[in-house]
């Protein structure tokens, strides 16, 4: 009979596996892929108006300021904001530049200036406001 058994003590649940690492890193590599859909669909969808109000790229800076807020809120952390957020950038402005051909899916009109630089701001200011709860990269997992 272990010493733990013997005295009714359980070792902690909450101490992650070998595979801790590989689930955060998969999780994270997710949290991209989802900045670079929302880059993707938003580069192709922001310029709708009503009238002379770019209303879908106003829409988008709404929706790029709650998922990586809540991605952030989520995973309790500062950097699943930012991962998010860096994946639309990257997208999104290249999106924004000609390509060889002259095609630009974000023009340089009121609703491409709108979803470029409000979005912008609307990342940032997702990863600035986002609360963290620690690094997990400091986390000692059970280590001696």
């Amino acid at each position: 009979m272990t010493q733990e058994a013997q005295f009714g003590a359980e070792p902690p649940e909450d101490v992650p596996g070998p595979l801790a690492g590989v689930v955060t890193g998969a999780a994270y590599g997710v949290l991209f892929l989802l900045g670079v859909v929302l880059g993707v669909v938003g580069g192709f969808q922001h310029a709708w108006y009503a009238g002379q109000v770019p209303v879908a790229a106003i829409a988008w800076l709404a929706v790029l300021f709650a998922v990586p807020y809540a991605m952030g809120r989520l995973m309790g952390g500062k950097l699943a904001a930012l991962v998010p957020a860096v994946g639309w950038l990257l997208v999104s402005f290249l999106l924004a530049t000609p390509q060889p051909a002259g095609d630009l899916a974000v023009a340089g009109n009121s609703a491409g200036y709108w979803y470029l630089y409000g979005g912008a701001v609307a990342v940032a200011a997702a990863v600035v406001v986002t609360r963290s709860t620690g690094s997990w990269l400091l986390k000692s997992y059970g280590r001696a």
